[in-house]
């Protein structure tokens, strides 16, 4: 008989991720008609040949690659990290208000370990990152639902109706996932005013940050006075370096709250991955026209996926950037329903919105999250071509 499981993990709903994959066991999908999965945004493809050559080179000439390392990261990529970020937003970070994690889920963890516990509450917009609300649901935390509004944009009105005793920060991810929304500068400095006057957090996910369209700063919030006694940004190296499978992320924030985040990660990981800090660390020294051609790749596949869905009868594109956009579908069905009929009736992998939203929000059942990322230009016109044809 199974011993007894914490109540609140084995409350949380299953990674959705593998939830979807598992929809594909039992069907073949015919050479003329391949699988189009646009389930998640990860990159498929290595990271560029120098970089792998940077990390086997040290795999085989740095015994120090394969020892624990300092628990909150080596001081050369924190270093670079401050100076990046400094550089990029016009303020100033030092090294010391920089941890490197294993991996921007991580660096999630570790700061809500800082800021909360079971009975507090988090503020998240709607649709939500999946991960965010299943790590409050295991912590005990309420996730507190702020629905997005026209353009998928939260309302700092609306969050301040929503603050209460227990609140302990707000979560904004820029570029979102799952809705691709770029939230406007001013737009994350009024949430960052109404944390500051409240006295709580203001965490910015900004994961999808090297994909962003606008070729200024995103915010203004590193030039403001005190900044990291409000701010907590996360980063994540995995997109932009192709570097998912050696989980790489940051966290920006006080040096205070370090102690208390080094706590934590000398918990769960000891310290970060070696090799993988070292190739995010090359990554930033020697790839930046790379990562520019990049992004401008993510641009066109993103432009690609407006025109298509421009013409899609019945389909209306609610949001789109980054890798991701937030599609209403036409059907009476449920997206969990329909997802799965996608896949046997016209070989499309998709998330539905009910994996992003609460489970009494209807939206969910009106949307779909489509990862356009590792798909081209003729993917997405194919892809378009089977969602017009496409009969539950």
């Amino acid at each position: 008989m199974m011993k007894p499981v914490n109540p609140a993990l084995a409350a949380t709903f299953s990674p959705p991720v593998m939830e979807a994959r598992r929809w594909l066991a039992g069907i073949s999908f015919p050479p003329e008609r391949p699988l189009i999965n646009v389930s998640q945004a990860a990159p498929v493809d290595p990271p560029p040949e120098g970089l792998r050559q940077a990390i086997a080179d040290a795999a085989l000439n740095r015994p120090e690659a394969h020892l624990y390392g300092p628990v909150l990261g080596n001081s050369d990529l924190r270093e670079a990290v401050a100076e990046e970020f400094s550089d990029a937003y016009g303020g100033k970070v030092q090294p010391a208000q920089v941890a490197i994690t294993q991996g921007c889920n991580q660096a999630f963890c570790a700061v809500i370990q800082t800021l909360a516990s079971a009975g507090d509450e988090v503020i998240l917009p709607t649709p939500w990152y999946f991960n965010h609300k299943m790590w409050l649901d295991m912590q005990d935390i309420r996730a507190v639902p702020l629905p997005c509004g026209q353009g998928m944009l939260p309302s700092p009105e609306q969050a301040k109706s929503l603050i209460g005793p227990r609140t302990k920060a707000i979560v904004l991810v820029t570029p979102n996932n799952p809705s691709g929304a770029e939230y406007p500068a001013e737009l994350v400095g009024q949430f960052y005013d109404l944390a500051q006057e409240t006295g709580i957090a203001l965490i910015l996910d900004e994961t999808y940050r090297d994909f962003d369209s606008r070729p200024d700063a995103p915010h203004d919030l590193l030039t403001r006075p005190d900044w990291d006694q409000t701010l907590i940004q996360l980063y994540s190296f995995s997109k932009a370096y192709r570097l998912t499978g050696h989980r790489v992320g940051a966290i920006i924030t006080s040096v205070e709250r370090m102690d208390q985040v080094e706590k934590f990660l000398d918990t769960v990981a000891i310290s970060p991955s070696q090799l993988g800090q070292i190739g995010a660390l090359w990554g930033m020294q020697n790839l930046r026209q790379w990562v520019a051609g990049e992004r401008l790749e993510i641009l066109a596949r993103k432009d690609a996926t407006m025109a298509a869905f421009a013409e899609l009868p019945g389909w209306r594109l609610k949001s789109v950037g980054a890798f991701f956009a937030w599609i209403e579908h036409p059907f009476d069905l449920p997206s969990n329903d329909l997802a799965r009929l996608l896949v046997r009736n016209a070989g499309v992998l998709a998330l539905p919105g009910t994996m992003f939203t609460p489970d009494d929000d209807p939206t969910g059942a009106k949307h779909f999250r489509i990862a356009f990322a590792n798909v081209d230009g003729a993917d997405i016109a194919q892809l378009a071509e089977r969602l017009v044809n496409f009969q539950p």
